[in-house]
């Protein structure tokens, strides 16, 4: 089991659990980019209260990013619920650096983007966020 941790520039930290068998490819990209230090003062762009909390853009406008990757959206067992972990895209297979962390239930979702972990210590934190607060360190490892 793949586990991950947002340490965030106030110095708390949210602990992850990412779904590396059900999204292989998109956690794989994650932990690439979070052990290479990509994340490290980047900052949560757009926080929407009751909705999410996107963050990872390398320029902070949202319209940024690496490389691109697939959805994993066939077979994912894993839907849109408060604390889970999501890639952010602009379209089908467009995915990249960004991702988003819901603070509700939203099923619409469910089937577009890849959902790719999900909170399981310091979602406080998580609602406690501001645009513009930074990530200090991402890193992801094995469990």
């Amino acid at each position: 089991m793949k586990k991950g941790s947002i340490t965030l520039e106030n110095g708390q930290v949210v602990v992850m659990e990412l779904f590396d068998q059900d999204a292989p490819g998109t956690v794989a990209n994650f932990e690439k980019l979070a052990n290479k230090g990509f994340y490290n003062g980047l900052t949560f762009h757009r926080v929407v209260r009751g909705f999410v909390a996107q963050g990872g853009c390398p320029d902070g406008t949202g319209r940024g990013g690496t490389d691109k990757i697939p959805c994993e959206t066939e077979n994912n067992p894993h839907k849109h619920v408060r604390g889970i972990i999501s890639m952010a895209h602009f379209g089908t297979n467009t995915g990249s650096c960004q991702f988003f962390i819901s603070y509700a239930e939203f099923d619409y979702l469910d089937g577009r983007h890849t959902v790719f972990g999900r909170v399981i210590s310091g979602m406080e934190h998580v609602d406690a966020l501001k645009r513009g607060d930074k990530m200090l360190e991402v890193k992801v490892w094995n469990e």
